[in-house]
Parts: structure tokens; C-alpha cells; sequence
């Protein structure tokens, strides 16, 4: 699955190992006893389930966002279970080859993404995410989808946190026309799409569905510029990632990108495009 949320079971799309999340689970378990709350006290003050507060605290389940927030307010934990959780961020529901360039992206000065198969995972809506893992094959199971979903959101975070990084998209119309998860899914997609469109630092461009020339037929491109201006590249397959680091390696898919920004429609016309769509549905 393009931007490496591979499975979360045994194989290569593994997830981080368990004893981060069991010591992350101590952290909050102490700080919880400090301040000499219950897990069924302490469970609603921060708007998740007694069951869930279990499971975080065990190590079994990955803290969402707005839990690591809540807890470390309530707690009064001095940005202790903030900073403890940093150490999980972006890798939980990331598949392994994926995490080196995951890691690469929080530091890139530039990021360009062309993708054909599914909208890349940067400008996904949640709908979208929770449609596109429930149509995996195998199967995964609900919590496994809500793990996905969690290591997209925390993932996305990289546009706003990341305003001096340029973010460059192009990508197929038909993947808005496709209609993954049902019309009320697309819609969504769309609107979240513009939004993040709306940011200055982000170029969003589709690419016509008629289009006699095409420099992408080859698949999927990332592509990114390290703070030191060093050019990467990566390739993704169904079940293996490749980081391509090697400058004559790199200038091919580079090549390729500058020519479709000429062929895909500009930002202007793609928003403009996108809302006919939108409106259609």
C-alpha cells in the first residue's frame, strides 16, 4: 500500500516494537497513580473508554493524539508523556521499509509526489483512509484500521507542522472519479483535498485523465531535497520499499517530474477542476 502503511502483524509491515508502547503505558500508569486517579477516575476526564486507557497502559494499543494532549494536561506531567510519545510518533502502522524515508520527510526541505494507485497518504480524509484499508486484502481487523488511521493523521501533521517544506502533488483524475468508499467518501476527499491545496506551501496538480503525452507511465515518483540539498528518491512495490539515494539513480524520476509538471494541469486549474467535480457528485 503506497506511502508504507503496510499490515501491523508479523511481516515486513510490522509495527514499532511493543515495548515502546509498554513504556510509554508505564509513563502514563505512573503519572496517573501520582495524581492518584483510578483508570475508571481518570478514563472520562480525558474522553476514552476505561477499556482504552487499559490497553494504552498495557502497551497494547497506540496512544491517539488527543489522549497524549488530555493526559498530559490533566496529569500535570510537565510535557513528560508529550515528549515520551514522540518516540512512537510516525511509525506505528508504518510498514518497516517505509520508516527510513518516513523519517527523511520530517527533515526534507522539498517533497514531490506523483501517485496513480490511490491519493498519497499526505491528503488523505479519514473516510478515505478507513475506505481504502477496509478494501485491503487480507483483511485487517478494526483495531489494526484504526492503527492505520492514526499513523496517517499523525503523518499529515507534516504539512502544517512544516511550513518552510515546499510540497509538490501531481495526481491522476481518475482517482477522484473512481469514487473509493461510495460518493459521500469522495466528497469528503475532495473538501480536504482543497483545504490542504489552500496551504501556501503546498502545489497541487491533477492530471488529466485525456492525456496523449505522459511522463509518469513508469509509476508512482517521491522525491525529496535534504537540508544539505542532497536529492532522494523512493520506490514503492506491494510488499517492499526501495530508497534510491544514488545521483544518477535519482535524476531519472527527477526528470520524469519536471516533465509532467508541464503536462498536469496547474494548481489554478486543478483547484477549479476539483470543485466542478466536487459539485457533480
Amino acid at each position: 500500500m503506497t506511502d508504507g502503511t503496510g499490515g501491523t502483524t508479523g511481516t515486513d509491515g510490522e509495527p514499532e516494537p511493543s515495548d515502546g508502547l509498554k513504556a510509554f503505558g508505564e509513563v502514563v500508569k505512573a503519572f496517573r497513580k501520582r495524581a492518584r486517579l483510578t483508570q475508571e477516575e481518570f478514563a472520562p476526564r480525558v474522553r476514552y473508554s476505561v477499556p482504552t486507557v487499559a490497553s494504552i497502559e498495557q502497551g497494547r494499543r497506540f496512544p491517539p493524539p488527543a489522549f497524549v494532549d488530555r493526559a498530559d494536561e490533566l496529569l500535570d506531567a510537565f510535557g513528560v508523556i508529550k515528549a515520551a510519545a514522540k518516540h512512537l510518533s510516525r511509525q506505528r502502522g508504518l510498514a518497516k521499509w517505509f520508516r527510513h524515508w518516513a523519517q527523511l520527510e520530517t527533515d526534507a526541505i522539498s517533497l514531490s509526489t506523483y501517485e496513480c494507485r490511490v491519493v498519497p497518504g499526505l491528503l488523505q480524509s479519514d473516510s478515505y483512509v478507513r475506505a481504502v484499508f477496509e478494501n485491503r486484502v487480507p483483511a485487517l481487523s478494526d483495531d489494526q484500521i484504526e492503527v492505520q488511521l492514526i499513523a496517517r493523521t499523525e503523518r499529515q501533521r507534516l504539512l502544517r507542522e512544516g511550513p518552510h517544506t515546499e510540497y509538490s502533488f501531481i495526481i491522476e483524475e481518475a482517482l477522484f472519479l473512481r469514487r473509493t468508499g461510495g460518493k459521500e467518501t469522495t466528497k469528503d476527499l475532495i473538501d480536504h483535498v482543497l483545504r490542504c491545496a489552500a496551504l501556501r506551501n503546498v502545489e497541487l496538480q491533477v492530471m488529466p485523465l485525456q492525456r496523449e503525452n505522459h511522463a509518469g507511465l513508469e509509476g508512482p515518483i517521491q522525491l525529496l531535497e535534504t537540508p544539505d540539498h542532497r536529492l532522494l528518491a523512493y520506490s514503492e512495490g506491494q510488499r517492499t520499499g526501495h530508497l534510491i539515494s544514488d545521483p544518477d539513480d535519482v535524476s531519472v524520476p527527477q526528470r520524469r517530474y519536471a516533465k509532467m509538471r508541464s503536462q498536469a494541469l496547474t494548481h489554478e486549474d486543478t483547484v477549479s477542476l476539483l470543485e466542478r467535480t466536487r459539485g457533480a457528485l
